[in-house]
């Protein structure tokens, strides 16, 4: 089997960083090698070295002066949404209703999903993103069409038919028995097939009745290895319809919990909203509040007090994502520029090495995936983004006064798209460049 082996500067994540200060929080090459064989990094650190001990027939590709980090990973997004964004509502119910309801409903045609799905795939590889966690519409076919393109592209993906028996168009309905036989099917048929990870998907409280949360609850004690994704606590009226649909619990989080669905494998999209109550039972429960900033922008839910969450006395997980099609853009560099503004408007401060650990070792985390994703140690996935911070006229004049990493990443966060990412490697293989 053919090597190969990436030279550039090389930068991954060891833990969170306290500060920008805080170089022991990651590993920096300025001239470094990642040794690729068979989709994973065999090796990795200063380029003489590891070239040193490389075979012989070994491809090296040249990406110096351009910065190598692992793929980056989007834990919140739908798949059904590319027709949806950009679409202009007041608010996230009258969004729902008006656009994404009745596109999702097309996804019964299994050729529109195939078309769908290969778009989606470019998108994310054309962004850099080499992982990320999708909801499928309420139909098979969209399951099928999201994983089986996974399966050709080799890509590590997480992702569920959506479940949902009320409160949506009657072609977007399934029952509690069948979004229960369904969601057993796709885990089937796609769970652990190529890389792909199946998360139990009920769309949130609101699109199910309590028969089908039973039988959701059900699907989680029978597979409890499994991710589960919904929403909670987004928007004030969401919220507060939520509730008159469930007056048993005390709020929206116990909602889930009632029904076995608050633990370390959740993934709870937006968490805006949440009272002190909530966040304990999140931070007990070890389950994660993914932060999806374009999205809370575009359609006027709040500002996610990410910071305030991070430092609490029980603190609560957090990831990162673009939330496609509430969200704006499918660039997570372009997703942590409004996280960035949004505690600027908090009066908070995120600085980049935060921002670019959220979107590789932070989400792997988030994920239970960082022994495969995440970072670029020997050993895990090769999935790698190259990135380049002089990539547009305006970003190269800047950076001809940028000194330091921290400098660059902000560069790249603050300025940079699609156009930044010279390549996006997944398992080994040069992605973007062939789209």
């Amino acid at each position: 089997m053919t090597h190969t082996l990436l030279r550039g500067r090389l930068l991954s994540f060891l833990r969170s960083p306290q500060s920008l200060t805080d170089t022991e929080s990651y590993l920096y090459e300025s001239d470094g090698g990642l040794l690729v064989e068979n989709g994973l990094i065999v090796a990795s650190g200063p380029y003489d070295k590891v070239r040193a001990e490389a075979p012989a027939d070994t491809l090296t590709i040249d990406h110096r002066p351009h910065l190598l980090m692992p793929g980056f990973i989007d834990t919140h997004l739908h798949f059904p949404q590319m027709q949806v964004i950009a679409s202009y509502a007041a608010n996230l119910l009258e969004w729902l209703n008006t656009y994404t309801f009745p596109e999702e409903c097309r996804f019964v045609e299994s050729a529109h999903a195939q078309k769908i799905a290969t778009h989606f795939y470019d998108e994310l590889i054309r962004h850099g993103t080499t992982t990320a966690v999708a909801y499928c519409s309420v139909h098979k076919t969209s399951a099928d069409a999201f994983f089986g393109e996974a399966m050709r592209r080799n890509m590590r993906m997480v992702g569920g038919k959506v479940m949902m028996d009320r409160n949506a168009p009657q072609g977007l309905l399934d029952t509690p028995q069948m979004g229960y036989d369904e969601t057993r099917q796709v885990i089937s048929d796609w769970h652990g097939k190529g890389r792909n990870h199946v998360a139990i998907t009920p769309r949130f409280a609101i699109t199910s009745t309590p028969a089908q949360m039973e039988a959701t609850q059900a699907l989680a004690r029978e597979f409890p290895d499994l991710h589960i994704q919904t929403h909670l606590s987004e928007n004030h009226d969401e919220i507060k319809y939520t509730c008159e649909l469930y007056p048993e619990a005390i709020d929206y989080t116990d909602i889930y919990a009632r029904y076995g669905l608050l633990g370390d494998r959740t993934l709870f999209g937006h968490c805006i909203h949440l009272s002190e109550r909530e966040a304990d039972a999140m931070s007990d429960a070890g389950a994660v509040a993914v932060h999806c900033p374009t999205s809370n922008l575009f359609l006027g839910s709040g500002l996610f007090p990410l910071k305030a969450l991070a430092r609490r006395e029980k603190p609560v997980r957090i990831g990162v994502a673009t939330d496609i099609g509430g969200g704006s853009s499918y660039s997570m560099l372009r997703t942590m520029d409004e996280a960035y503004k949004i505690q600027q408007l908090l009066g908070e401060r995120l600085n980049p090495l935060e921002s670019y650990y959220l979107m590789t070792l932070g989400n792997a985390q988030s994920l239970a995936l960082a022994d495969r994703i995440g970072t670029l140690e020997a050993g895990t996935d090769a999935d790698i983004v190259v990135l380049n911070a002089a990539a547009t006229p305006a970003m190269a004049l800047k950076m001809d006064v940028v000194k330091t990493l921290p400098e660059e990443l902000f560069l790249l966060q603050t300025m940079g798209d699609d156009r930044a990412i010279v390549e996006t490697y997944v398992a080994g293989v040069a992605a973007k460049s062939a789209i």
